[in-house]
């Protein structure tokens, strides 16, 4: 299997910035490869509340993360600062493609690079929904058109 190419940190729309903190670290001395997603759900989640695509009424969807996955680079530890990429790879019927990429510090060269995939669902039923127009031209904001 080939390894993927390490992204660059200018083919990502959206950031946030995350301190790690002293629990991320495992006793390897490096942040638990767990953590990292909770780091994407934190970002993917971020965009969507700061965006108004998702919020706590009955009739707003919610994404239903049907999968994750995450590749490693570099470690990165406490205590460093990391900027954290999004960009949207695809928008499906009910589904959305995300791809994260976590930057340690200042460094252009992603430590490590997550795909996400939320299936958007009604509330209440719990069913997949088609993304509206209005939700679509919100994730096209950070939409990269090539990989």
């Amino acid at each position: 299997m080939k390894r993927p190419s390490t992204p660059k940190k200018d083919i990502y729309k959206y950031f946030i910035r995350i301190e790690t903190r002293w629990n991320d670290n495992d006793s390897y001395g490096h942040v638990n490869n767990a953590i990292y997603h909770e780091y994407m759900d934190t970002v993917v989640n971020n965009f969507l509340i700061e965006h108004k695509i998702t919020n706590s009424s009955e009739s707003s969807p919610i994404g239903f993360v049907v999968s994750n996955s995450c590749t490693y680079f570099r470690p990165v530890k406490y205590p460093d600062t990391l900027n954290i990429g999004l960009r949207i790879i695809k928008i499906g019927k009910s589904s959305v493609t995300y791809d994260v990429g976590i930057f340690k510090n200042n460094e252009s060269e992603a430590s490590a690079r997550g795909t996400y995939v939320h299936v958007y669902v009604d509330k209440k039923m719990k069913k997949p929904i088609c993304i509206s127009n209005k939700m679509e031209n919100k994730l096209n904001k950070i939409r990269s058109l090539s990989n």
